[in-house]
């Protein structure tokens, strides 16, 4: 072949090759050589459009901001966490907000993320450290509406309602707060990049943006998130990677105790949970959240029995229920609330076969928890076996009585952690009484702890059944003579 001709036809592949197009998603920024009616990597629909082939670019060395030093010479000042004013954001966030750190709080509609960063706003606003709440989802009347109702009214805390980031920026230049408020990332968008607002690319533009200025300036800002229908946080996950606390709130819509959980901290542990009650008139931080999950009794209930669950590293006594009638149909109804339904059935199927309890699997049987709390760790195993002793015999456990241990197949009642703070917890509260696993170290003084081996032994603890009609002449003390504890 001439010379020519393979010259020809070289500089023609490369112009060919130079000059193809390329395209790339509107919504999440892939790009391909060819046309796709959907984009696989965020699955959107029409979105991938024709562009031009992005130039190769190098980044030359410039000039720094500001010169590297040793870590010990580094001023750590600068980074003292401020309180928000509510104590139990506070114990989630490791002490307080650190100047420029970016936190996103994601939650389901209408769990009260709104309301508890309004009330944030006002008790953090001062006349040192303004704070801006802007609305991207409310118009600013109605967020003052609710700032009456709850009571978050201040002088330094201003109100914007904007869903352009432009404008957001602007309002940064004017305001110059110290804490930022955005409700929420999804709502923002950016007029320099394609897509609909809440899209892929729009959240990684409004969230960068907004992470930039926060470090520039020193300020804090806290960032609302939507989660997905499977209680993901929305949005592309980088989000997650560029924020430097992602907090969960969680909670039954139908319940007032609402949780604070630390997915990822890097100021603190994310082992912490910080306890709400959501009212009428807004939300306030739970102490000693204890009471909502305990129904105080004159007399014990057949059915009933308290355990001591980790929130974290919280210790909360939580009351567990359980209800067993003659059942009606051929298949047995098993209904659970705040319990997982397999630790259940394998709680029952246990009784039935190591505690040697027949009665069980042909009646309807109901267990739930008090207050809304959800108990999925092991350690409730055994308060749950006890509840549904209880009921199927009809006879109350003694008063004053908890129950902590993970229960295993073969019956026997395993070791679960913190059995010292889950003691210590239940005492202060006036239980006296505590069926646990073997060695569970320093007992409190002052508390009777029996330490049980396997299922049959802690079935002890049920007193001998006692007629109904008996039983309210009989009193509490006589069940409580005829029990090991």
């Amino acid at each position: 072949m001439p010379t020519d001709t393979v010259t020809h036809m070289a500089t023609r592949t490369a112009r060919s090759a130079k000059d193809r197009p390329s395209y790339k998603c509107k919504e999440c920024g892939w790009t391909t050589a060819k046309w796709l009616g959907r984009c696989p990597e965020c699955q959107a629909w029409g979105t991938v459009e024709e562009l031009g082939v992005p130039a190769v670019r190098t980044t030359a060395p410039g000039r720094v901001t500001s010169a590297a030093l040793p870590i010990a010479q580094v001023d750590g000042r600068q980074a003292t966490a401020r309180s928000t004013g509510v104590d139990e954001l506070d114990r989630v966030l490791g002490g307080g907000l650190v100047p420029g750190a970016v936190v996103l709080l994601a939650g389901e509609p209408g769990v009260g993320k709104s309301t508890l960063l309004l009330d944030v706003a006002a008790k953090a606003a001062s006349e040192e450290h303004r704070t801006l709440y802007v609305t991207g989802e409310e118009s600013a009347s109605q967020v003052r509406l609710r700032a009456d109702r709850i009571g978050a009214l201040s002088d330094h805390l201003y109100l914007a309602a904007e869903t352009d980031l432009s404008a957001v920026l602007g309002h940064l230049d004017t305001v110059k707060p110290s804490l930022l408020i955005m409700d929420s990332v999804q709502t923002v968008a950016s007029p320099e990049i394609d897509g609909a607002p809440g899209g892929m690319a729009q959240v990684r533009e409004v969230a960068g943006a907004l992470i930039r200025a926060s470090k520039e300036r020193g300020m804090s800002t806290l960032l609302v998130g939507h989660v997905t229908k499977d209680g993901a946080i929305a949005g592309p996950r980088l989000l997650e990677h560029l924020v430097d606390v992602v907090l969960s709130f969680e909670g039954d819509r139908h319940a007032r105790l609402r949780l604070v959980r630390g997915v990822k901290n890097r100021y603190g542990a994310t082992d912490e949970v910080g306890c709400f009650e959501l009212h009428d008139e807004g939300i306030t931080g739970l102490a000693d959240p204890s009471g909502l999950f305990l129904t105080r009794r004159a007399e014990p209930v057949p059915g009933t029995c308290l355990t001591v669950t980790l929130e974290g590293r919280r210790p909360l006594v939580a009351e567990v229920q359980a209800l067993t009638v003659d059942s009606q149909i051929p298949s047995p109804r098993r209904t659970t609330s705040g319990l997982e339904t397999s630790r259940v059935s394998m709680m029952l199927a246990v009784l039935e076969q190591r505690g040697r309890i027949s009665a069980l699997g042909k009646r309807d049987i109901y267990s739930a928890t008090v207050g809304g709390v959800k108990l999925s760790e092991p350690a409730a195993d055994l308060a749950v076996a006890l509840a549904l002793a209880s009921a199927a015999s009809d006879t109350p456990l003694p008063k004053n009585l908890v129950a902590i241990g993970e229960v295993g197949l073969a019956g026997e009642v395993r070791r679960v952690t913190g059995v010292q703070r889950r003691l210590a917890e239940a005492y202060r509260l006036g239980f006296t009484h505590a069926l646990v696993p073997g060695d569970p170290g320093k007992i409190p003084s002052g508390m009777r702890v029996l330490e049980v081996a396997d299922i049959g032994e802690a079935l002890r603890v049920l007193p001998k059944r006692v007629p109904r009609e008996n039983r309210r002449k009989a009193g509490a003390d006589a069940s409580s003579e005829e029990s090991p504890v």
